[in-house]
């Protein structure tokens, strides 16, 4: 491959891998492969200045503004900043720049991993607030940003004109909550704390955005009217004077002490509340920064230091299992104490089954641990010149080791997962499942009174709901006897819920909304479904060879037996009510997208379901009618694109008739 071909294959992964970054909010390789591949092309470019074009990836800033978003026209350009890989990089931008750093010095901050926005004042309110974008032009994401309780949405004593820019962020520990969360509820966890502040940010709807508790840290002056600052270091101490939330910067003289800082700041990341990806070092002279001014991408004053991924040998001294909220059996190794990116690691994630069996890694390996973005450590590979000869291969448990009952492979997945439905590691994502709006919809019962009522050893299952006694309930803290008497009755009203939502409370694997609704018309009892044949089974809309496995398995259960009758002995309903009027829409499937007026989904789906159809989340060639309402979203984009048949509700309604 000659030099214009590599260039241009780099340009195209570059841009691909940009665009899932910046507009999806997607990335697809690590940070440190991202820049290997910038630093390759820049290489090239340099040695080829004539294959150098405006639409280079190392001559843009930023993504593509998303067109959902009102479009916003930067006041001055939020530039990038040109990044460094190693402290001879950063010596030499010393000697470029160093008589313009002999009166003011440098400033060092870290580099959060977040998200850029620009935010602008008009005589101390704030009207507008946008994304970085592509550096020219933004999106406007004001209404999300107002939920930022740090951001102050009127300055006293504030200047006619400010516009400022600073990073918007997901704290670490608001990131653990909330996957933590999102595992209960048996959601797709968050990938990184960078990922999850650009797409909380970027949500249409600002509830969402609310929900997600990020913050925002100012770090630069753009544009100020009636006002002037000598320094960098200056104009921040204004801003905390405003009430912003300002990034700590560190002044030093010169770049040796520099060095320094950026070395401690590595040392030390792990002590922030949020992720950093590097160090930025820029001039404190303002003046300074006028005078050397920009290139086309970033500003020639400042430098972005990058902290490579710190990696380390260590020997695996063992492989646990650890079993999931959502009962997902997780191997862990067991390695001997090693430093890493500031912290002392002895155990690491080996993800799952087929990783392990990938990598060949043994017990009693020589391992290289990484920090997979800086937070969780993970083994990267084995070092196998020094396998021993006695390392051992792992296998994994085929029985749950926290309740012995039986593990199973996920249908087209790598996870094992436990399928006790009275699993200890799995009670309180199982409870409030349990208790959610499309199982038995027990108002008032969510995770944190669900913990609370575990922690105070009132439940251990799903089932001891219907036991609670209710003067216990309210000498809880936070409770009382109005809360405790709600509680309770939300819990007696459930029990007359129809057999389809039992069957969805019950978490059996494969078994959702749609297909208990099936099943629950289809055979009429608990019992009835029970005692059905897998051929019987799949005999069922909905109902495939490996779903019907997971009933009779999960029904074959000695902790589901014994979670049934304590459910029926306290009197929850067991049979079906949906009475099937006729076979009008028999091997009809459809999909409900927006509101509708006169009905919910799931009233309309149980109509559907009645009439012999079937509802599906997700439109496929195979779907025979999308039911539209108001606000219809992406499944009516890919009905049009699909050529499926769309109805209005009126038209739904008429076909009732």
């Amino acid at each position: 491959m000659n030099a214009k071909e590599e260039i241009l294959a780099l340009r195209k992964k570059i841009e691909e891998y940009n665009y899932a970054y910046h507009v999806l909010d997607k990335p697809v390789i690590e940070d440190y492969e991202y820049d290997q591949l910038t630093v390759r092309l820049k290489v090239l470019e340099r040695e080829h200045p004539e294959l150098i074009t405006p639409d280079s990836p190392t001559q843009k800033v930023g993504g593509k503004p998303s067109a959902a978003f009102t479009p916003v026209a930067h006041e001055v350009p939020l530039e990038s900043l040109n990044d460094v890989f190693s402290f001879e990089e950063i010596l030499a931008f010393g000697e470029r720049v160093g008589g313009a750093a002999l009166n003011e010095g440098y400033l060092i901050e870290p580099k959060i991993d977040g998200l850029s926005v620009a935010l602008y004042y008009d005589n101390g309110v704030l009207v507008c607030g946008a994304t970085r974008g592509d550096g020219v032009t933004g999106e406007d994401v004001t209404d999300n940003l107002r939920t930022i309780k740090s951001l102050p949405q009127t300055l006293a004593n504030a200047p006619e004109h400010l516009a400022v820019r600073g990073e918007v962020y997901m704290p670490r520990a608001v990131f653990r909550e909330l996957n933590e969360e999102r595992e209960i509820n048996g959601e797709q966890l968050l990938a990184n704390p960078r990922n999850a502040a650009a797409g909380s940010l970027r949500q249409l709807d600002p509830k969402i955005a609310a929900q997600r508790r990020l913050d925002l840290l100012i770090f630069n002056i753009q544009a100020i009217k009636g006002r002037e600052f000598k320094t960098h270091e200056k104009s921040l101490e204004y801003l905390r004077e405003l009430g912003f939330h300002v990034i700590k910067g560190d002044k030093f003289a010169s770049v040796e002490d520099c060095l320094r800082q950026i070395e401690w700041l590595g040392d030390n990341r792990e002590t922030l509340e949020y992720d950093i990806d590097g160090a930025v070092i820029k001039l404190n002279s303002l003046q300074a920064r006028a005078n050397l001014g920009s290139t086309s991408k970033a500003p020639r004053w400042a430098l972005a230091y990058k902290y490579p991924p710190e990696r380390k040998e260590t020997k695996l001294l063992g492989i646990t299992i650890q079993v999931g909220r959502t009962g997902v059996l997780t191997p862990k190794a067991v390695v001997e104490p090693v430093r890493l990116a500031g912290t002392t690691v002895t155990n690491a994630t080996l993800h799952n089954e087929d990783f392990i069996r990938d990598k060949d890694i043994r017990i009693g390996d020589t391992v290289i641990l990484q920090k997979a973005g800086e937070i969780i450590p993970e083994v990267l590979e084995v070092v196998l010149d020094k396998r021993p000869e006695d390392a051992k291969s792992f296998s994994f448990p085929e029985f749950c080791p926290e309740c012995s009952s039986a593990v199973v492979r996920d249908e087209g997945g790598a996870a094992l997962r436990c399928t006790g439905a009275e699993c200890p590691a799995q009670r309180l994502r199982n409870i409030v499942h349990f208790a959610s709006r499309n199982a038995m919809d027990i108002e008032g019962l969510g995770i944190a009174v669900v913990q609370q009522l575990l922690d105070a050893g009132l439940i251990q299952t799903s089932a001891d709901l219907y036991y609670l006694d209710a003067q216990l309930l309210a000498s809880l803290p936070r409770f009382g006897k109005k809360s405790a008497e709600n509680l309770m009755n939300a819990i007696e009203k459930s029990k007359d819920n129809d057999l389809s939502k039992l069957l969805n409370a019950l978490g059996i694997l494969q078994v959702g909304q749609s297909a208990s609704k099936s099943l629950a018309e289809h055979f009429g009892t608990l019992a009835a479904l029970q005692a059905a044949s897998t051929e019987e089974l799949i005999a069922v809309g909905d109902v495939g060879a490996v779903t019907a496995g997971n009933i009779t398995d999960w029904f074959q259960s000695p902790q589901s037996r014994h979670l049934l009758k304590r459910l029926a002995d306290a009197g929850v309903n067991m049979t079906s009510r949906a009475v099937k009027t006729d076979n009008r829409f028999a091997g009809q499937t459809f999909v409900l997208t927006g509101a509708l007026k006169n009905y919910t989904r799931e009233e309309a789906g149980d109509i559907i379901i009645r009439h012999g159809g079937s509802v599906s989340s997700s439109v496929s060639k195979k779907t025979a009618w999308v039911l539209a309402g108001e606000d219809a979203g992406s499944k009516l984009t890919k009905a049009v694109s699909l050529g499926v048949s769309i109805i209005t509700e009126a038209d739904f309604e008429n076909m009732m008739l």
